[in-house]
């Protein structure tokens, strides 16, 4: 069974605008063994908040129901110091480093993130061009 990790867009489009999720998409959240929401795309997602690029929402810093939250731990860290340079964003990088570590399907559409596939990055399948 597949566990996955959502990308912080992915989770405020589960929140806020459930009709841009892709069927790939709905149907990973919806068969998946295990969910999570990293404590890092909260994060982020206040960041977003207090600079405007987010429409403020009571729900946004609530667990989805059948999600789990994951922390941030040591061994993500370190991980994130080894990650080759394909993305510069330092939430992402996390986020690739947890689902790495952690062995989650990552479920993104930032196609830089797909160059992470060469050091084992499981990211969900996206539709052939």
């Amino acid at each position: 069974m597949t566990r996955i990790l959502l990308d912080t867009h992915v989770l405020l489009w589960t929140r806020l605008t459930p009709r841009r999720l892709n069927g790939r998409e709905r149907a990973a959240i919806r068969d998946a063994s295990q969910r999570f929401v990293s404590i890092v795309s909260l994060w982020e997602i206040g960041i977003l908040l207090s600079l405007s690029r987010v429409t403020a929402d009571p729900h946004l810093f609530q667990i989805p129901q059948g999600f789990e939250l994951l922390q941030v731990l040591p061994e993500h860290c370190e991980a994130v110091a080894s990650l080759p340079q394909h993305h510069r964003d330092p939430f992402d990088r996390m986020l690739i480093a947890q689902a790495r570590i952690e062995e989650l399907t990552f479920v993104t559409r930032d196609r830089d993130i797909v160059a992470y596939r060469s050091i084992g990055l499981a990211l969900l399948p996206q539709r052939a061009r």
